[in-house]
């Protein structure tokens, strides 16, 4: 919540962009209203109160003249008529002027698990002291079978810590599997947690060990801890209580002094220690997601609600390799993301191995790249730290302070950041960010408070989408504000050298009264009704050429830059002279 708090949440560039503008007309609505007041004044044969009040209006006419009062109307359209196509294509934005960020972002951090993978967690692979299965089948239907060197597992000590192994995993987690009336399965909760239902299943061990345990508590999930605990109450153990704990393997095996052989435990000497962590490598280098479960009988006389406390002299049961597939279209559309000239980031709580293979198998880093990793960051100093941010597109076993410092690097790089999230610790990260995106299906409300846009479908393809809407949205605002201000400056220019030049050459009205070329009536008229349709529609004229073959633009650059305002100056004096010829 502290995080959150702190977490400024910054203008998007076009809001930025639409106060620059409105303080340039304002100062040189200013100017030129002194200006040619000034000069009237100067030239003419002023002779009493009302030829004053007469040069006065002129000014107000110069002043309407150069302000474009269609423009936030027209913008508005242009955004919502945006955010309308985006929201078609799954993408939900929350803020109009998000809508042009989008098309300007330089760098996009996402997760892993579900936005660039399908969120289907399967186990493949159990390994425990006395051997490794393989577990064939995928996704939630319970279909397949437990495998030990190519025969089925039926007995003996892998047998035996398999079961526990799988029947852990299913205690130190919250999800359910279900069968639907139509025979589909289906998970509710975390797919993680769920993958160990699904195999538990596959096993046939799922009815004896719902009535074998009662849950009595519960130490929940944090990013910073890296792992749950359930208390839960043994009925075949003369309803001893017994501490469950699921998580990642480094973090787990630091809080274990023994192993699970068979029925029995064994020490957990430094040799089995580093055979274990061997086989986590092993797992990770398959790009599978690895999770260790381990337990502690408790004694009669400890206190069950004592929590994290209760996390110690654990006895290590065992890991799993879980496979989640990477969504087809999220290697296309990191493609297309690479092509136009943005950076993608993937940022993971998964073991590094992993986050670096699964990563390269999507085309984000090169085959052999490796992942940074939380602890990594933490040993940096603040030049240390930007240095990686700049080289570095895979982190693993990051904590939400780490995603919010790296997206503070990135943005004091001059990048315009994206940055995906689902989780409630991911929150701080989304506020500051440039564009946060919550995912719709998996995403907290938190963090879709949080965001400025939610993933209807949770697919990072989508944010390629929403990317290309962006910079096409741009390019329509250029065009209307370029038609938009020529048609200003020309009649700005029209009064201006209208005036003068009939002082100059002593042209005057009647009683001796200021020529004006335009009343201020009639330069409301042009601008509300003449310029606002034709403008609107170029807002909504479909952008010139491939927008994703262009580089992203700077963070500082100018929707109107010095080239445009040269040739709205140039389009606006062809049209004065043409109107005063």
């Amino acid at each position: 919540a502290a995080m959150l708090d702190a977490a400024p949440e910054a203008p998007t560039p076009l809001e930025k962009e639409v106060q620059r503008i409105g303080r340039t007309l304002g100062i040189a609505v200013v100017a030129i209203s002194v200006v040619v007041v000034g000069t009237v004044l100067l030239i003419s044969d002023i002779r009493n109160a009302a030829d004053v009040i007469e040069v006065l209006l002129l000014g107000v006419s110069l002043a309407v003249a150069a302000v474009p009062e269609g423009l936030p109307a027209i913008l508005s359209v242009v955004l919502a008529l945006g955010v309308q196509r985006m929201a078609r294509q799954n993408a939900i934005v929350k803020k109009l002027s998000s809508v042009e960020t989008l098309g300007s972002a330089s760098v996009i951090c996402s997760d892993k698990t579900g936005t660039l993978t399908r969120s289907e967690m399967t186990i493949e692979r159990v390994m425990t002291a006395s051997g490794s299965s393989r577990i064939t089948g995928t996704g939630y239907a319970p279909e397949g079978r437990v495998e030990h060197q190519g025969d089925a597992l039926t007995g003996g000590p892998v047998h035996q810590e398999h079961v526990a192994m799988l029947s852990g995993g299913s205690l130190a987690g919250n999800a359910e599997l279900r069968r639907e009336p139509d025979g589909e399965w289906r998970i509710e909760g975390d797919p993680t947690e769920a993958a160990f239902l699904v195999a538990e299943r596959k096993f046939g061990i799922t009815e004896r060990r719902k009535r074998r345990f009662e849950r009595l508590g519960e130490v929940p999930f944090t990013s910073e801890r890296k792992m749950m605990s359930t208390i839960e109450l043994d009925h075949e153990n003369d309803d001893a209580a017994v501490v469950i704990t699921k998580g990642a393997p480094d973090v787990l095996l630091g809080r274990c002094t023994r192993v699970r052989v068979g029925m029995e435990t064994a020490p957990l000497d430094a040799a089995l220690r580093g055979r274990i962590l061997a086989d986590v490598d092993t797992l990770s280098d398959a790009a599978l997601r690895t999770l260790a479960v381990a337990y502690r009988p408790l004694a009669a006389d400890e206190d069950r609600a004592a929590a994290e406390s209760l996390e110690h002299d654990l006895i290590y049961v065992g890991t799993v390799g879980m496979i989640d597939p990477p969504r087809p279209e999220a290697a296309v559309a990191i493609r297309e993301a690479r092509r136009a000239g943005i950076r993608v980031i993937m940022i993971t709580g998964d073991h590094p191995r992993t986050a670096a293979r699964i990563a390269a198998d999507l085309g984000i880093v090169p085959a052999g790249s490796i992942a940074r990793t939380g602890l990594e960051l933490d040993a940096m100093d603040e030049a240390a730290f930007r240095d990686a941010v700049r080289t570095t597109s895979v982190y693993a076993r990051v904590a939400p302070s780490h995603k919010l410092r790296i997206v503070a690097a990135l943005q004091a790089e001059g990048d315009v950041v994206a940055m995906t999230g689902d989780g409630v610790n991911d929150a701080p990260a989304l506020k500051a960010a440039d564009i946060g995106i919550a995912m719709g299906v998996t995403g907290t409300e938190v963090t879709k408070q949080a965001s400025k846009m939610i993933l209807a479908d949770d697919n990072f393809a989508t944010i390629v989408v929403a990317v290309r809407e962006g910079r096409a949205i741009f390019e329509s605002i250029r065009k209307f504000l370029r038609y938009l201000l020529s048609s200003n400056m020309g009649e700005v220019l029209t009064v201006f050298f209208g005036v003068v030049g009939a002082g100059v050459i002593g042209l005057g009205g009647a009683d001796g009264a200021v020529v004006l070329p335009l009343l201020a009536t009639q330069i409301l008229w042009i601008n509300l009704v003449t310029d606002s349709g034709p403008a609107l529609a170029m807002g909504v004229d479909p952008p010139n050429g491939d927008v994703m073959a262009r580089k992203p633009r700077q963070r500082d650059a100018r929707v109107i830059d010095a080239r445009m305002w040269s040739g709205v100056i140039q389009i606006g004096a062809v049209m004065a002279l043409a109107t005063l010829l």
